[in-house]
């Protein structure tokens, strides 16, 4: 009840404001967490060389802004959302596939405000979504309602919705998906992520094998001071081809190309490293032999 009421509360703010308490919020966890100063600086550290000064100050505040701005990207009206979106580059690359009659799989990094990706597509297009249910249990009715309106649809990151995905890719729609988070036993290969093996996904890699296929890749940068964002549309560098495991660290190095493009924007205190349940881990040495 609580949640709920704060996230109406905060969604009646500026965008602008919710940027400036995000930033704020931003340092006030790097203060009082050992654990998130460890994983945001270990893996800054190991993209970059070094744990930049510039990038380390930008990745705390940017972290802040992209929880707060949750609540107005979730419960403003659609039309004012998609109204501080300033510019769109790259929407030729849908625009061909379409005239291709192809499916699009939109690949999405957690760097800038990934939520308002979908929402752009969906303006001119049905999307469907591959969603995880948040930890805190109140966030999911918001949650479902911000991925459930206009031509966005929903589906859970379980059987039934992956096959939800593959249906729509085949009926020659679009499908988008955050590809960098740590999936479950069984769900995930070793891959190198800026050099140091990660357990990845193979969703991605394996959506991207249905016939008649394009993967996007899509990112949406958020401008200061709560200004707007400037969606990008992508296509890859890198042609998808080989094992499962060979396309999805092919997929790892064209999400590494994006984040390079605006590095204090990426959510680096995800602990992209962890080893999940069951999981078997994996040396540097033997990631590397295999990238």
């Amino acid at each position: 009840m609580f949640v709920d009421f704060f996230f109406r509360s905060l969604s009646r703010l500026p965008l602008s404001c919710l940027h400036c308490l995000g930033g704020w919020a931003g340092w006030l966890v790097w203060l009082f967490s050992s654990r998130y100063r460890r994983h945001l600086r270990a893996n800054l550290t190991q993209a970059l060389g070094r744990c930049d000064p510039a990038i380390l100050r930008e990745a705390i505040a940017q972290a802040g802004r992209a929880s707060f701005e949750l609540p107005w990207l979730w419960l403003r009206p659609t039309e004012e959302v998609l109204a501080r979106i300033v510019a769109v580059e790259g929407w030729e690359v849908v625009e061909a596939a379409r005239r291709e009659n192809m499916g699009v799989l939109c690949v999405t990094p957690h760097l800038g405000c990934f939520e308002i990706a979908a929402q752009h597509y969906a303006e001119t297009a049905p999307i469907t979504v591959l969603y995880r249910p948040p930890r805190h249990a109140a966030l999911a009715p918001l949650m479902q309602a911000a991925r459930t309106r206009g031509q966005m649809s929903a589906a859970p990151a379980n059987v039934s919705g992956v096959r939800q995905l593959v249906r729509t890719l085949r009926a020659h729609g679009a499908v988008g998906m955050l590809p960098d988070q740590v999936p479950g036993e069984g769900e995930g290969v070793w891959a190198d992520f800026f050099g140091r093996p990660a357990w990845t996904m193979t969703l991605a890699a394996r959506l991207a094998e249905i016939r008649n296929v394009q993967v996007i890749y899509v990112w949406a940068k958020r401008l200061p001071r709560g200004q707007g964002y400037v969606v990008h549309y992508l296509e890859p560098t890198l042609t998808l081809e080989g094992s499962l495991d060979e396309r999805c660290a092919l997929i790892n190095r064209e999400i590494e190309r994006l984040i390079r493009l605006c590095p204090g924007q990426y959510l680096w205190a995800y602990n992209r490293y962890k080893q999940p349940r069951g999981v078997h881990a994996k040396t540097a040495e033997a990631g590397a032999t295999q990238a």
